[in-house]
């Protein structure tokens, strides 16, 4: 027999990623004699290191190791030689594929090993992050507020919708291009307005996409960083809007889109809509002209994933970053000045580390301010474009965008991964993650690039899937109009108008009792995390040293009785009997989630 689990403190220690110079503490049991161990690292794309394991007491190896040599991600398993009547014989343990418990392996190359997340510094966010709950604003599609209903400054070549109940769709030619943009006309004004219902419902922050000019209704297609598109207003009304919402004990975070500009933008200017000499489509001896790649000038260049509309900057540029955010006249500094709260930084995929590390720099001067990235799988060990990413390894991305609960989430509510799945790669998340980084993730269960999670998994178990995200460790983020009972599939029908006059009002009381419950609840800001199971019925625990919360899962179509005895907690707890006096023989409904507090638990063992 051989055992390790690296979610267990008699065997690992710290739990998860590590600091630069802190130990690392392994304990391997065997009840084999005459064993010998080793303790294998590798680095990534790195060399590898073998340590000699110390025989303890009870069948123990155990090693330690000091990572002081730099960030990064080193996999680790673990060297078996087992004497026989036939020599030596060699075998492996590594990780299982799930995490925690792990498995042997007879063939090295075979080893899955388990990833240790090296990180050089703790990301603590600002205190009012961890505490806020934000909502993702589309500002065309939330509300127009101009007292008599005009539309903004209508751009050329545009539609506008003749309702506000309309269908959103595209107008495209025969190659899928869009060739006229479609706008209901919400603008600046028309959220300020609508502060005290986002207070009501009991928000404390704003993320808005795009706001700058450009000629989409997404503005994703920036033509000029330097300012509010007309269609919504003016810098006094942005800044009417931050000061408004600092009244009232609010945030806001932009959404700044530096990988490609608009093809009509200043920059590039391919329609001459700046002039006939301004810009890099127009003016080969424009200050713009290393910032774009020309297969074929001025037709040909190279674009974000092959979109034509956006010209793909080189972000290696010092002169493009020297204008993102190297000074006091750059575009960050302009906005940050007006006293927003952070920034989230579109497709950072597309952004070189060197890149988004400027930016952090460049916000160490507000230091109350907030960067999230969109990253959509596990930012721990994300390689894009053949290189491993380094956003959550410290001075760089101080929060992601939380994809893969949000797509964990539907999996188990739709009934395509189980309780069990959940459980484990939760965990695995979280045991990948610095600390502070894993709590700081922006959860959603929407946006503007997803369908809306109503039509996702249906009325039912939207009950569930919003339980889900006021419970889960992370700062969660509402998709404007989910509360309000809005549906939709991919892009443009998840960007319907807000329905003023047609909120559901379950749907909306649903949100705001969450909301409410953890605002109240500190447990689920500053409480630590881990995850149980039994069949399918999930359990999500968060606990400080005084209290705990839980809540339980059951998305079948059938009543679950939980037997405690059968319930498989994934993680050692102290207090684990305290969960009995709630847990045990609790009746689930089909489709239902059950949630409770119990205090008084520091004293329990």
């Amino acid at each position: 027999m051989y055992y390790y689990n690296s979610w267990d403190a008699d065997f690992k220690q710290p739990f998860g990623a590590i600091q630069v110079g802190q130990i690392m503490k392994v304990n391997l049991k065997t009840d084999k004699e005459n064993v010998t161990i080793k303790f294998i690292i590798r680095r990534d794309f790195g060399a590898r290191s073998e340590f000699d394991m110390q025989k303890l007491g009870g069948g123990i190896f155990s090693a330690s190791v000091k990572f002081d040599v730099g960030q990064g991600l080193y996999y680790y398993y673990f060297e078996i030689s087992e004497p026989t009547d036939w020599g030596i014989k060699k075998f492996y343990y590594g990780c299982s594929g799930l995490g925690g418990e792990g498995v042997l392996y007879m063939n090295e190359n075979d080893v899955r090993p388990y990833q240790a997340t090296i990180f050089s510094m703790r990301d603590v966010a600002p205190p009012w992050y961890r505490e806020a709950v934000f909502y993702q604003i589309f500002p065309d599609r939330f509300h127009n507020g101009n007292p008599d209903g005009k539309i903004n400054h209508p751009k050329p070549n545009s539609f506008i919708y003749a309702t506000k109940e309309d269908t959103p769709l595209y107008v495209k030619n025969e190659n899928g291009d869009v060739v006229r943009w479609d706008f209901f006309g919400g603008n600046i004004r028309g959220i300020i307005e609508k502060i005290p219902y986002l207070k009501e419902l009991g928000i404390t922050a704003l993320y808005l996409n795009p706001i700058f000019s450009a000629t989409s209704n997404h503005r994703y297609d920036t033509n000029d960083y330097l300012q509010i598109d007309s269609m919504l207003g003016t810098e006094e009304d942005f800044q009417a809007l931050v000061d408004v919402l600092h009244t009232e004990n609010m945030r806001i975070v932009l959404d700044g889109v530096f990988s490609h500009v608009g093809k009509d933008s200043r920059y590039f200017n391919l329609s001459g809509q700046y002039g006939s000499d301004v810009g890099a489509a127009k003016n080969p001896d424009s200050r713009y002209i290393d910032w774009f790649k020309f297969t074929e000038y001025p037709m040909n260049y190279k674009s974000w994933w092959g979109i034509k509309d956006l010209p793909e900057v080189d972000k290696d540029k010092p002169s493009f970053r020297d204008f993102i955010y190297g000074d006091t006249h750059s575009v960050l500094d302009k906005w940050n000045q007006f006293g927003i709260d952070g920034w989230r930084l579109d497709v950072a995929d597309e952004l070189p580390d060197s890149f988004i590390r400027g930016i952090r720099k460049n916000l160490s001067r507000y230091p109350e301010t907030i960067l999230i990235g969109e990253v959509w799988e596990d930012a721990s060990n994300k390689i894009s474009y053949g290189q491993r990413r380094n956003y959550i390894l410290g001075e760089s991305l101080q929060a992601v965008m939380n994809y893969p609960f949000r797509d964990l989430i539907i999996a188990y509510l739709t009934m395509t991964k189980t309780a069990q799945d959940l459980a484990y790669q939760m965990l695995v998340l979280s045991e990948n993650y610095p600390h502070d980084i894993f709590y700081n993730n922006f959860n959603n269960l929407g946006t503007h690039d997803t369908e809306r999670i109503l039509t996702m998994v249906g009325d039912e178990a939207n009950d569930l899937a919003v339980g889900m995200l006021f419970s889960l460790p992370g700062v969660p983020c509402i998709y404007y109009g989910d509360e309000a009972g809005l549906t939709g599939r991919k892009d443009p029908k998840n960007r319907k108008y807000f329905p003023w006059n047609n909120i559901h009002e379950p749907t909306y009381g649903l949100y705001r009792q969450w909301i409410a419950k953890r605002r109240s609840e500190k447990t689920l800001t500053q409480g630590k995390f881990t995850t149980f199971f039994q069949g399918n019925t999930l359990g999500i625990l968060r606990y400080t040293d005084y209290e705990a919360f839980i809540y339980v899962i059951n998305p079948t179509d059938e009543a679950v009785k939980l037997i405690f005895e059968d319930i498989h907690f994934l993680q050692k707890l102290s207090f684990v009997e305290r969960l009995r006096e709630c847990l045990d023989e609790l009746i689930l409904p089909a489709k239902s989630g059950q949630d409770f507090k119990i205090i008084k638990i520091k004293n329990v063992v």
